[in-house]
């Protein structure tokens, strides 16, 4: 039987056990981390704080397999904030190699061009000043302050949000984007003693990596199997799915989707769902007329006059690689444009034949 979407109400059903509380989390899982946490260098003391802060740019949305020869290239090659600070940031996009999102590399570099800047070249220890580097969001943060000064903050990624929605909420699955309900029960977790709470971190969140995983989750070895709310665990892998998917059209509750599709065309798909009022290519009303005007859209496009060329001469070497603050269709690729010029692709691409 497949786990419920929704959280599970604040006050537990009658014949449901209670939530599980901190304590009672806290020692069988940091107990099962000590005796299982994998070996790997961003753990180790000799690693730094620099080199949590690269592992954590580098992990992100990118497993660990492809990170660890990276990793150790990385700090062979920069083993201070100061030494990347020197290089132009086309290096620390090359030296990213295949590990994907290179806009990781820029904000590294950015980032340790401030802390050389702002802090001496030593990575700050505050979580405020963490927070104050570019590229660094809640969630570095966090994570840099507690695996590598052992400071008590919540660090919420995505293995350590599906550990607390089996464990704690009863849901299989978080949301997809943290939400503050979340954030709360972190912090209400979260050991009173600062190193504890470090180590439940990592815990945690190894937890989530090895054993409660989103897929073919391995329960058996799971330290708080016994704890686990009702109802978050799976019956058997092959009888359950995934988590839902949402409506195809993003609107509605479930199955409006398929009652719209369902709907008859013509003049009454209106009336039965099939199309929000408005006005169809043909100029009447139907199935299509969700998507108003699309083709005089983009021929009133194509008459715009077209942007001036940017003049690349007057980009100061120190400004190349700067991410591009625009969206334009190869956004997630490298690009060399400055924020006070306009885009050299989409320029490229609108007068190019």
């Amino acid at each position: 039987m497949t786990a419920p979407t929704k959280p599970m109400p604040n006050s537990p059903a009658p014949g449901n056990s209670p939530e599980p509380t901190g304590d009672a989390l806290h020692t069988p899982v940091i107990a099962w981390f000590d005796a299982h946490a994998r070996d790997l260098p961003w753990r180790r003391e000799d690693a730094g704080p620099w080199g949590v802060m690269v592992s954590e740019f580098m992990l992100q949305q990118t497993p660990v397999s492809r990170v660890l020869p990276v990793y150790e290239q990385w700090l062979a090659r920069w083993p201070r904030p100061a030494d990347l600070a020197k290089e132009a940031p086309g290096e620390a996009v090359r030296a990213w190699g295949r590990l994907g999102y290179p806009r990781r590399a820029l904000r590294l570099h950015g980032a340790a061009v401030a802390i050389t800047e702002r802090h001496g070249g030593d990575v700050p220890t505050h979580h405020a000043q963490l927070l104050a580097l570019p590229g660094i969001g809640e969630y570095t943060a966090a994570a840099v302050a507690s695996f590598a000064y052992g400071q008590r903050h919540a660090v919420l990624d995505t293995n350590v949000r599906r550990v607390f929605a089996r464990a704690v909420t009863g849901v299989q699955y978080p949301p997809n984007a943290t939400t503050a309900a979340e954030r709360r029960l972190a912090r209400a977790l979260l050991p009173e003693d600062e190193r504890t709470a470090s180590r439940w971190a990592a815990a945690s969140m190894e937890l989530g990596a090895l054993v409660c995983t989103a897929k073919n989750e391995n329960c058996a070895r799971c330290p708080i199997a016994a704890q686990i709310a009702p109802g978050a665990r799976r019956a058997s892998p092959r009888t359950t799915a995934g988590p839902p998917r949402p409506d195809v059209r993003g609107h509605g509750p479930p199955g409006a989707g398929q009652a719209a599709r369902g709907a008859p065309r013509g003049a009454d798909a209106g009336a039965a769902g099939g199309a929000r009022p408005g006005v169809g290519r043909a100029g009447t009303a139907g199935p299509r007329a969700g998507r108003p005007g699309r083709g005089r859209s983009r021929r009133a496009a194509a008459r715009r006059p077209l942007p001036a060329a940017p003049d690349l001469t007057a980009v100061a070497p120190g400004a190349l690689g700067t991410p591009c603050a625009g969206r334009c269709l190869r956004a997630s690729y490298f690009c060399y444009t400055t924020y006070a010029q306009p885009c050299v692709r989409r320029w490229l691409l609108r007068t190019t034949p």
